[in-house]
């Protein structure tokens, strides 16, 4: 087997194991701030929070004992643009919209919710159109005109640059946020007793640093290296239905078999355990609310270089500052999109 087919067989496991974990434990950031701030459940946004400590340790010590250089990721990147942190509001508001981030629609995909499809087609249509399409120019234009520059790509070189150990930096970062992240999810009794939300957080956070293995060790070769990449899921919906339409003209990537993975693996998961169910809209209303999501996390998700998967978990992984000016973003629009559920819940 070469290291390009060890690559593509890796990236269908992730995909398998992501769907039918996401199937069975519901695991999605927007559930999570949905029960939190409109419900006062805090078990599903607990398990996100796991999720990011443990997919920041199991990256770390992947960095320093395979070893991969994450500063070949997209994420460590000192010349940021202001439509980041706005591409992660849009993203917010249209994973409100949409009732889910493009992470979830392959799980419910794979469940016979056919909402989740029209979610896709939007999102992906609207990611390449924002990537290399008629949006594309416009995009480079605005993001040329109201770039900055961050003294350095992570929080560990940041303080390495002022004199401290590079070692010691990343060590201090990484224990101190793994612990602030773990103890605010175990710290929870509610979260603990559930069984179901704790196996989501640790098993969905391991993908994240099993991705970096995948595309990082597997994929190391010098005459044809694979890109580094873990899990995301903006370009890779495009990438998918790009593939789907002309896989004559294409190679199979990495992304591509992730996505076939999530949508097969929650289809798997559903057919066993009686979950399997077609859904479809309720009224137009409905169609226009997730079509409009899935635009606006495409288009969204490009600005801010990934989704509240890819940023969330991947790109907080490398410590890159850029996913925390991101996910920042995406907190925010989830908020403004949330707001109005919140105040209705309200006595």
């Amino acid at each position: 087997m070469s290291h390009v087919e060890g690559v593509l067989l890796g990236g269908l496991i992730l995909g398998l194991l992501f769907g039918a974990i996401g199937q069975q434990t519901g695991f999605c950031l927007l559930r999570g701030l949905k029960n939190q701030w409109v419900a006062g459940d805090g078990r599903k946004l607990r398990a996100f929070a796991l999720a990011m400590a443990v997919a920041l340790l199991g990256t770390q010590v992947l960095a320093v004992l395979a070893p991969v250089d994450l500063s070949a990721s997209v994420y460590p990147q000192r010349s940021l643009s202001l439509l980041l942190p706005l591409g992660g509001v849009l993203f917010g508001l249209g994973m409100v919209m949409a009732n889910g981030c493009g992470a979830r629609s392959l799980v419910l995909l794979g469940t016979g919710n056919l909402r989740s499809l029209v979610v896709l087609l939007c999102l992906g249509v609207a990611a390449y159109m924002t990537m290399s399409g008629v949006l594309a120019n416009p995009r480079l234009a605005l993001e040329g005109s109201v770039q900055f520059r961050l003294p350095a790509g992570t929080w560990w070189q940041w303080l390495a640059g002022l004199g401290m150990s590079p070692t010691l930096a990343r060590w201090l970062f990484t224990v101190a946020l793994v612990t602030l992240l773990a103890g605010f999810a175990l710290t929870h009794a509610g979260f603990r007793r559930s069984g179901r939300d704790l196996a989501g957080g640790l098993l969905i956070g391991l993908l994240i640093p099993a991705g970096w293995w995948v595309t990082g060790v597997l994929g190391d070769d010098i005459f044809d290296p694979v890109r580094l990449a873990s899990l995301t899921f903006v370009a890779p919906v495009g990438d998918t239905l790009q593939y789907l339409m002309i896989a004559t003209g294409i190679s199979l990537t990495f992304p591509v078999t992730v996505v076939a993975g999530i949508v097969l693996g929650s289809l798997a998961m559903a057919l066993l355990t009686g979950g399997l169910q077609w859904q479809g809209f309720e009224s137009p209303r409905h169609i226009r609310r997730s079509a409009l999501g899935g635009l606006l996390m495409g288009i969204g998700g490009v600005m801010a270089l990934g989704c509240s998967i890819g940023q969330g978990l991947t790109g907080f992984s490398t410590l890159a500052i850029s996913a925390w000016l991101a996910l920042g973003g995406i907190l925010l629009g989830a908020w403004l999109g949330l707001k109005p559920l919140k105040n209705w819940a309200s006595p």
